[in-house]
């Protein structure tokens, strides 16, 4: 059990953020068969045979540690996979060192300097990142800014409380102790960094803690909706269509969660152009409305959009 105290600074400071390295890590084990949600299995379909990573496929194979200083904490939501290998390759060797000796399996194959080991690393990351996640990025980071979105509007409408409710099975909120059922054993007091959470596609059916410094404390756990991820796009009913136009329609429909027009665009492969004229249209209409994430605008339906969809 790892025991997170919510000190009055730590409770203070809860915020989320997105993890693109995480997400590359988390593929590897379901690759691996270490992980893995069911619905998963039409991205697995499409893995190519010819990855050859051996020494990041032997860090990836341990059960219980996966290094930290390979997914560093991101800074929010809008965190960039290239931002974070930059900070992989100027992490200090001792901390490469330190962090690689904790690592419960072979790692005989890599290189014994832990600065040349760091950057063969980041290459091999870079190379899983680009060839097996980067393609369908806009449509998972959709999906995990709408948890955000989810779970910061619970934060706002309860507190600390409603904010962890439903995280995870196995995290539990006592008293003033954020409580995480693991196989490590420790306790750990937030200090004014406070807690980051990280929704990840590729988590199911695990919850990851960062708590091994000099690293921002975090708590990585399974997004809402990940079993719709691979799933084709609804489309919308012939009378809807007939009023609005396809388009219009189709992404009205496809507005479950909030959404950016590049996510919206990428997931129903549409140009961005296409997607923000119909979507300032249906705004300016009253069907959406506009919230501002980072540099993201998040598009939503409205009472009035949701009402046009009901049977």
């Amino acid at each position: 059990m790892i025991e997170l105290v919510l000190s009055p600074a730590g409770a203070r400071r809860v915020r989320f953020g997105i993890s693109p390295l995480d997400e590359a890590l988390g593929a590897m084990q379901t690759i691996l068969g270490l992980r893995g949600h069911p619905s998963h299995l039409p991205w697995l379909e499409q893995v190519p045979d010819d990855l050859a990573v051996p020494e990041l496929t032997a860090v990836m194979s341990a059960r219980h540690y996966l290094t930290d200083f390979l997914s560093p904490p991101p800074d929010g939501p809008e965190t960039t996979a290239e931002a974070q290998l930059e900070a992989i390759r100027r992490t200090p060797p001792s901390q490469v060192e330190t962090e690689l000796a904790m690592v419960d399996s072979d790692l005989s194959s890599l290189p014994r300097d832990p600065a040349v080991a760091r950057d063969l690393l980041a290459d091999q990351l870079e190379v899983i990142w680009t060839r097996l996640l980067e393609p369908f990025w806009a449509r998972m980071h959709r999906l995990l800014t709408a948890d955000i979105d989810y779970r910061s509007r619970r934060l706002a409408e309860g507190g600390i409380t409603l904010g962890l409710a439903g995280l995870h099975p196995r995290i539990r909120l006592a008293d003033d102790v954020l409580m995480i059922d693991v196989q490590e054993r420790s306790r750990f007091a937030l200090d004014e960094r406070g807690l980051l959470l990280m929704p990840g596609v590729f988590a199911w059916p695990n919850v990851g803690v960062i708590t091994v410094p000099p690293w921002q404390p975090a708590v990585l756990y399974p997004a809402r909706g990940v079993a719709e991820l691979w799933t084709a796009a609804a489309k919308p009913n012939d009378a809807l269509a007939g009023v609005l136009g396809r388009t219009k329609a189709t992404l009205l429909t496809a507005l479950d969660e909030p959404a950016s027009t590049t996510a919206l665009a990428a997931g129903l492969g549409l140009s961005n152009g296409t997607v923000s004229e119909h979507l300032t249209a249906m705004r300016a209409a009253g069907l959406l409305t506009t919230t501002r994430r980072g540099h993201a605008l998040l598009y939503r339906r409205t009472g009035l959009g949701d009402a046009l969809l009901r049977p």
